[in-house]
């Protein structure tokens, strides 16, 4: 803004001198308001539209502040047939002949029923509207609600429906971004050195054939994940319950997770507590190796360099507690249902320096599944520091 001229400056000191304090605070004042009034006549005046707005969409649904279609269809008719009678009443008070007559009652009533009937129908025409767009994949499409009616919680539910299935297109485009993803990695590997072994460029040594078996292991977790997928959604699965003393278990599942953190150049030590020492649990032992693969997987992920990831196993009433704790930077309260989720692979996971490490967000949504087919639990406890993923197993078969 400009500075006012010097002689202005001046004029504006010298001018309360002849006055007084109060005097020239309640000038100030008027003049504040004044400014303010001034400000607000020059900004669009957006209040005045919405209240247009609104009274238009009393006018078009005249009818949204009835909670019922029934009371709706029944005031159509009554409406329709008023309309009538009136405009039969004012043609016979008129002279009218019954050919005249008829035809504007029978107009009155039709113009009174398309005037409500268009308000209440047309949220209706709004959803066809919307699933002709969500047929083409425009997830976009908004639906009006103003009624509390039938037709109204019809449209509340199709909006919900249409943001759920934005959401799973959203994640579908995703996963297929993992996959293939994850696919091209280790086909890439085993193409360039079976490329290489052909060419005679490397010998078929132990350290190569290694290599391409780590490649070919990643390419059968990932078809495991997928066929699990659609054991999930079909949910047909066969469980093979045997009883297993869970500190060997667990010893089984720490043996395998050490492979995988020396492959990822973690220095991660692994501390395995079961009490009692003879605690035994009946469970599908190849399901559970899964479940206990992903855990200790997502622990490694998100491990420190050099930290500790402990698995603690005791009989809490009639159920098995498994828990298992890692010092990563933990899970945030809004996050830990929603990494269940098929797809989601939360905050830390779609990081630049987590995404080097690839998944599909499908392993704890498949330990979750494989758990509760035990008729167990899977969990994120609350925690001071790291991730708890705590596992309850019933201690008698189901």
């Amino acid at each position: 803004m400009a500075e006012p001229p010097a002689e202005t400056r001046a004029e504006a000191r010298a001018e309360p001198r002849g006055k007084t304090r109060a005097e020239a605070r309640a000038e100030a004042r008027a003049k504040l308001r004044a400014k303010s009034r001034a400000e607000a006549r020059a900004k669009p005046q957006a209040k005045p539209q919405g209240k247009a707005s609104r009274s238009l969409s009393g006018v078009t649904r005249p009818l949204d502040g009835f909670g019922s279609i029934k009371i709706k269809i029944g005031l159509l008719v009554t409406a329709a047939v008023m309309a009538s009678v009136v405009m039969t009443w004012i043609g016979l008070k008129n002279g009218l002949g019954p050919t005249t007559t008829m035809p504007l009652a029978l107009l009155a009533g039709v113009v009174v029923t398309q005037i409500l009937a268009h308000g209440m129908t047309s949220p209706l025409r709004e959803m066809t509207e919307a699933a002709r767009a969500m047929a083409k994949g425009d997830y976009t499409k908004k639906v009006s609600v103003s009624s509390g009616d039938e037709v109204g919680e019809l449209a509340r539910a199709f909006t919900l429906m249409a943001k759920d299935l934005a959401q799973a297109d959203a994640l579908r485009r995703e996963m297929i971004a993992n996959v293939s993803h994850e696919l091209r990695t280790p086909v890439a590997g085993l193409q360039a050195e079976l490329e290489n072994m052909v060419d005679g460029v490397t010998p078929p040594t132990a350290e190569t054939l290694d290599l391409l078996l780590t490649q070919t292991k990643r390419l059968g977790r990932l078809v495991t994940d997928m066929l699990d997928l659609s054991r999930l959604d079909a949910d047909v699965v066969e469980l093979h319950i045997t009883e297993v003393e869970v500190e060997d278990f667990l010893d089984d599942a720490v043996a395998a997770a050490r492979l995988v953190a020396s492959s990822a150049g973690k220095r991660l030590a692994f501390v395995v507590d079961a009490q009692p020492r003879t605690l035994r649990m009946p469970v599908d032992v190849e399901r559970m190796h899964q479940v206990a693969a992903n855990l200790l997987s997502n622990a490694i992920r998100h491990s420190p360099q050099g930290g500790i990831i402990t698995i603690s196993a005791g009989q809490t009433g009639k159920w098995v507690q498994l828990d298992f704790t890692d010092q990563g930077p933990g899970i945030s309260p809004d996050e830990r249902e929603r990494i269940f989720e098929r797809f989601e692979r939360g905050k830390l996971a779609q990081s630049a320096t987590a995404a080097t490490t690839g998944g599909t967000g499908l392993g704890l949504a498949i330990a979750r599944w494989a758990v509760r087919l035990h008729a167990g639990s899977l969990t994120v406890v609350p925690s001071d520091s790291g991730a708890v993923f705590r596992v309850r197993l019933p201690k008698t078969p189901v």
